[in-house]
C-alpha cells in the first residue's frame, strides 16, 4: 500500500453494479460507511441482479471479517484495504439532513476529507455526485466496465483502394490485402480512388483476407435490406459461423426486425435451430410485471407486445391489409406460440438454464450491465446462436448510461473474436416521421 492512500468511499449502487467493485481501488483503501451495509442488507433477499451483487459483496466482506476488524481495515489481496465507518455527526456538514441515507454516506467522505485525507467519492448516482461535488469532494463514477461510447467500434469502414484491386476482387471470391488490420467479419466498403462510384462492400475473414457477401443472405422470409448497413446486418443473423450478433442502431432502425425475420428464416426455413427464445429486460416506465393481469404468460404478453407486433408484420401481406388478413396474420403468429417454435421469456427466468441448438433474440439489451449479458451469453450450450439488439441513447436502468451497459461493453470486448459480429444501424427505416424523430426529439 503507499505511503499517502486515496479513501474510496463507495455508494450503494456501485457495488449493486457490479460485486466486483471492492477490489477495483488496488493499493487504496476502499471506505464503506455503515448506511451502505444497511442498504446491501435490503436487497439481498431479492431474487434479481441488484439481490445477487448484494449477497456476493456481503459473503466478500464476512470473509474479510475473518482477517482482521473491518471499522480498522482489512487488507485484501491486490495490496489495498477495506474498511466499515460509522457516520460521525460532530464532522457532518451542516446543510446534510442525516434522515436522507445518501448524505449520510456524504457524511463520511466529508469527515475523511476534514481529516486531510484524499478522498474520491464513487457513485453511479449523478444526484449523489452533484452534492458530493458540492462539498468539495473529488468525485468519480464507476468506470471498470466503461468504454468510449463516441468511438465505439461501427462494424464496419470505408477504404480507398486502386481501382485494378477493386478489378481483381470481382474477379475472385476471395482477396488478400496487405497493410491493414481488419476485425473479423468486420465489413468494408472499397472505393476506387479514381472513381467513388466503383464500390464493392466485402467482409473480412481475416485479418487480411476480404472476401464477397453471401447472396443467400440478401434477404430473411420475404424482409429484404433497405440500406448497405441491414444488408450487412442480415450476413451476420444468417451465417452460422457467426455465434453472438450485436446490433446497436435508434428506433426505427430495423434491430429487432432484422433478427425476428433472420430467426424464422434459419430456424423454420432451414431447420438450423430447434425454436426461437426471445426476450427483454423487465426495466418498466411504470409500474412492474407484477402488476398486470393474468397469469406468467398473460403478464409477458403485455411486455413483448413490440416483438409480437414485429412478428405479425413479417408474417404479413403488405400488400393485402384487410381486417379478414390481418387475422389470419394474427393466428399464424399465435400458433408459432402455442406450438413453442417461438418462446417469449422473460430475462429473470432464463438465468441458471442450459440453452442448446437455439436461436436467442435479447430485446433491448442496453438496459442490461457487463455481468447481467455474461451470464446470458455464458447460457449459450451447444448449436445456439446469439443476438443481442438496443440503443445505448435509451436506457431505462438509472444506474447505465450509453458508455456502461452490457451492450456496448460486449461490442468492444469482443471485436476481435471471430465468432462475434457486429453493425452500428445509423438509418431510420421505419417511416418517415420515426427518422425525424430519432434524429430531432
Amino acid at each position: 500500500m503507499p505511503s499517502s492512500p486515496k479513501f474510496f468511499v463507495l455508494d450503494t449502487n456501485v457495488l449493486l453494479h457490479n460485486a466486483d467493485a471492492l477490489s477495483s481501488f488496488s493499493d487504496n483503501i476502499v471506505v464503506l460507511p455503515m448506511t451502505v451495509i444497511e442498504e446491501l442488507d435490503k436487497f439481498k433477499s431479492r431474487s434479481d441482479e441488484l439481490g445477487r451483487n448484494a449477497r456476493m459483496v456481503v459473503r466478500e466482506l464476512d470473509g474479510l471479517r475473518q482477517n482482521g476488524h473491518l471499522s480498522e481495515g482489512v487488507e485484501m489481496e491486490n495490496g489495498g484495504a477495506v474498511m466499515i465507518v460509522l457516520e460521525h455527526e460532530t464532522s457532518k456538514h451542516p446543510s446534510l439532513n442525516m434522515a436522507v441515507p445518501d448524505n449520510r454516506i456524504l457524511a463520511v467522505a466529508y469527515t475523511l476529507l476534514c481529516q486531510e485525507k484524499k478522498v474520491i467519492f464513487v457513485s453511479k448516482d449523478i444526484n449523489a455526485r452533484l452534492k458530493a461535488d458540492a462539498l468539495g469532494l473529488e468525485v468519480q463514477d464507476f468506470e471498470k466496465q466503461k468504454v468510449n461510447f463516441d468511438e465505439l467500434f461501427a462494424g464496419y469502414r470505408e477504404v480507398d483502394v486502386p481501382g485494378p484491386l477493386l478489378d481483381e476482387f470481382f474477379q475472385n471470391e476471395e482477396l488478400p490485402v496487405e497493410g491493414f488490420d481488419f476485425y473479423p467479419n468486420e465489413f468494408i466498403l472499397l472505393k476506387d480512388e479514381a472513381d467513388p462510384k466503383h464500390t464493392a462492400l466485402v467482409k473480412a475473414n481475416s485479418a487480411n483476407t476480404l472476401a464477397r457477401l453471401n447472396k443467400q443472405y440478401d434477404s430473411a422470409w420475404q424482409i429484404r435490406s433497405r440500406s448497405k448497413e441491414q444488408r450487412m446486418a442480415l450476413e451476420l443473423l444468417l451465417d452460422p459461423k457467426v455465434e453472438i450478433v450485436t446490433l446497436v442502431g435508434q428506433a426505427g432502425t430495423g434491430k429487432t426486425l432484422l433478427a425476428l425475420a433472420a430467426a424464422l428464416e434459419t430456424t423454420i426455413a432451414l431447420e438450423r435451430y430447434d425454436k426461437i427464445l426471445v426476450s427483454r429486460p423487465i426495466i418498466p416506465l411504470g409500474k412492474d410485471l407484477g402488476y398486470m393481469p393474468g397469469d406468467k404468460d398473460e403478464k409477458l404478453r403485455h411486455w413483448m407486445q413490440p416483438i409480437f407486433d414485429n412478428l405479425t408484420y413479417i408474417l404479413g401481406d403488405r400488400q393485402d391489409k384487410s381486417v379478414e388478413k390481418e387475422e389470419t396474420i394474427r393466428k399464424k403468429a399465435e400458433q408459432l406460440l402455442k406450438d413453442h417454435v417461438i418462446e417469449m421469456e422473460a430475462l429473470t427466468y432464463i438465468r441458471g438454464r442450459s440453452i442448446s441448438n437455439q436461436y436467442v433474440i435479447i430485446d433491448e439489451a442496453q438496459n442490461l450491465t457487463p455481468h447481467e449479458v455474461k451470464t446470458i451469453v455464458s447460457r449459450a450450450g451447444e448449436g445456439t446462436k446469439m443476438v443481442l439488439t438496443g440503443d445505448p441513447y435509451q436506457i431505462d436502468n438509472p444506474y447505465l448510461d450509453s458508455s456502461s451497459n452490457g451492450l456496448t461493453y460486449t461490442v468492444e470486448r469482443l471485436k476481435e473474436l471471430p465468432v462475434h459480429g457486429h453493425i452500428t444501424l445509423r438509418k431510420s427505416e421505419r417511416s418517415a416521421l420515426a427518422g425525424v424523430a430519432a434524429k430531432y426529439l
